[in-house]
């Protein structure tokens, strides 16, 4: 079934009027990014969609494909209607087969709600059981790019990644998972674990065991173990620290009578809730690692134990980092992400 697409420009340059005289701004080369989310169990993975787009649309990244790691059949029909609404209908998308978190969520059936009879929010890819298995369109994704080139943000499980590395060559690419991987990617960032420790309602510390990591923990446990590239993770209280303000929901997407990231967020949890932003991070960063969003902590090496507890050992030859956060930081981070997930479509 051909993608829907939209008629919208991306552009290689903007011009900018600076006192009567055009200048022409040339962007860097665009960031080849995979998505790999677990779209439908919480609201934060639509608004990272939004950020996404909205750096596609500056010029500074291309979404190259989105893989779906909860197993439900609206969850890649969702996915589909964000791209569509931002003009990126054909983006390639792909789901597993894992029964892991089957149910529907608060937010994806928005993807079967219609008005007069029309889709709400446009869309051609009707169920997940129409969509490529995510390990298909990763390969086909991987073995178009130029070495040493993509950037992922797993922002869900481990599920897809952990299967991509056992993947066999094939008529895609001669090139098994793992070496597509390492000749390919450059590096990850994954939404997953905890680097401090957690203060409960009681006010007591303890070692969080994070939602990503546990829900599958084989996947997980892989991933950290085996992975061959640089691992950027954003751990539990990065998002905790950045809560995503309603006003922003109830305000800044009222440029279009139905927006599919502040209906979702309403319907996942309604204002006045500020919601984590815990995927954005990911993608912020991979894309723009140099604007001081974040601080990195030394290298060193991310362990995921039995129990999920995931812990860090200092390491100069290491191959993990995580993200850190300070007060200033946080006050520029946070405004960054409501302007790009707000920002309307070209």
């Amino acid at each position: 079934m051909p993608r829907t697409k939209r008629l919208f420009a991306i552009p290689v340059f903007w011009i900018a009027i600076v006192v009567g005289q055009s200048v022409v701004v040339r962007a860097d080369t665009p960031v080849p990014l995979i998505f790999d989310t677990d779209l439908g169990n919480d609201v934060d993975d639509v608004l990272a969609m939004g950020v996404l787009h909205a750096l596609q649309s500056r010029g500074e990244c291309e979404l190259l494909a989105v893989t779906i790691t909860k197993d439900h059949e609206l969850a890649a029909p969702f996915a589909d209607a964000i791209n569509t609404f931002y003009g990126r209908g054909d983006i390639p998308i792909g789901v597993c087969h894992s029964g892991v978190t089957p149910h529907e969520g608060r937010f994806n059936g928005l993807a079967e709600v219609r008005d007069q009879q029309e889709d709400r929010f446009a869309h051609d890819l009707r169920r997940g059981s129409d969509a490529p298995d995510a390990i298909e369109v990763l390969r086909r994704a991987l073995a178009d790019a130029k070495d040493n080139s993509v950037v992922i943000a797993q922002v869900g499980f481990s599920t897809n990644l952990a299967n991509l590395l056992d993947a066999p060559a094939d008529d895609i690419s001669p090139f098994t998972g793992r070496e597509l991987i390492e000749r390919k990617v450059k590096m990850i960032s994954v939404m997953a674990g905890a680097f401090t420790k957690i203060r409960n309602a009681q006010g007591v510390l303890y070692e969080h065991k994070e939602y990503n990591v546990i829900k599958d923990l084989q996947s997980a446990q892989k991933l950290s173990k085996e992975w061959p590239t640089p691992i950027l993770w954003s751990g539990y209280e990065i998002g905790i620290a950045l809560r995503y303000p309603h006003q922003s929901i109830e305000q800044d997407y009222g440029y279009v009578m139905h927006h599919p990231l502040s209906e979702a967020y309403v319907a996942y949890n309604p204002p006045p809730h500020d919601r984590p932003t815990w995927d954005l991070t990911c993608v912020l960063q991979l894309v723009r690692p140099d604007r001081d969003y974040f601080g990195l902590s030394p290298r060193g090496s991310v362990t995921v134990a039995g129990d999920g507890v995931t812990r860090f050992e200092e390491d100069n030859s290491g191959r993990d980092r995580y993200l850190m956060l300070d007060e200033t930081q946080s006050i520029r981070t946070l405004e960054a992400l409501q302007v790009l997930a707000s920002q309307p479509p070209l």
